[in-house]
């Protein structure tokens, strides 16, 4: 069975991704995601993120290969994605060394810095060189381990407050990754009474993604976290200070692995009080 290649590049280096394709298609399943116009211009982050996601999924089988004019931004971008080791190798040393001692999953080249061929001997020696482990494992696994954290909160978030903007601030600055999971409508009325939520689970979703620290929104209908917990994969969940971590972690079956960060709530904001103010008008 053939390994699997994950290729793409910007306008810039389409032509070196197909004479890579066209040498390597005997000998590796690629899958080209483009850019497919020899013209156009295209921005080297979206093919560098459709890459890095799809290695993310089985970064210890697949590889992936990135390729603009130097190869610097797509390196740069492929490496903010969870569980990605990208390397930017203009030479055939500083490619096999980031397989032997780094792991390295995806390859950057540079298609001004090199010819074909040079690009081509460079990609060779990296597809043929594999990880050294041994002394090498505690390394990376540090590296993962500081750049990769996922942060999860969950709330109904119905009426945004500066409450929960201070929430979510707090939230982002302990890992990589925000991702905000709310309730559905179904579940806010149970939670909430039968008036709410005021906001339908669509908005209120759209309205937390149009936040700068937010990175993701999930919605979900269960009577705790423990299925998202167990989707998400977060290395920490943030709550309000209205219960102490033994119970939220009890009661949403958290596993061990997960940190609990309890937050100071901010004072004189609730989605309750405001609703209340607004009647009252």
């Amino acid at each position: 069975m053939k390994k699997q290649l994950l290729i793409a590049s910007d306008h810039n280096g389409k032509a070196l991704k197909d004479f890579i394709v066209k040498k390597f298609d005997k000998f590796f399943h690629i899958i080209d995601f483009g850019n497919f116009e020899d013209k156009e211009k295209v921005d080297y982050t979206d093919f560098a993120k459709q890459v890095g996601i799809n290695v993310s999924k089985y970064p210890n089988v697949n590889r992936g290969i990135l390729i603009c004019g130097t190869g610097a931004g797509m390196s740069i971008t492929s490496n903010k994605i969870r569980n990605i080791k990208s390397i930017l190798a203009h030479n055939k040393l500083t490619a096999e060394m980031s397989r032997r001692h780094n792991n390295s999953n995806i390859i950057c080249l540079g298609a001004w810095i090199n010819t074909n061929n040079q690009n081509l001997e460079i990609l060779k020696i990296w597809l043929k060189s594999k990880f050294d482990g041994g002394r090498h494992v505690k390394r990376v696994d540090k590296i993962e381990k500081n750049n990769c954290k996922i942060v999860l909160v969950n709330g109904v978030f119905d009426i945004l407050h500066a409450g929960h903007i201070d929430l979510l601030e707090h939230s982002k600055k302990l890992g990589k990754k925000l991702v905000v999971a709310i309730n559905s409508d179904k579940s806010t009325k149970i939670i909430k009474g039968k008036n709410r939520p005021i906001n339908p689970e669509s908005l209120r979703k759209r309205t937390l993604l149009s936040l700068g620290m937010v990175d993701e929104v999930v919605v979900f209908s269960e009577s705790n976290l423990s299925k998202v917990i167990r989707l998400i994969k977060p290395d920490i969940l943030v709550r309000g200070s209205d219960y102490p971590e033994s119970i939220v972690r009890k009661r949403d079956q958290v596993p061990d692995s997960v940190k609990i960060k309890i937050i100071k709530k901010t004072k004189g904001y609730s989605t309750t009080r405001t609703i209340k103010k607004m009647q009252e008008k």
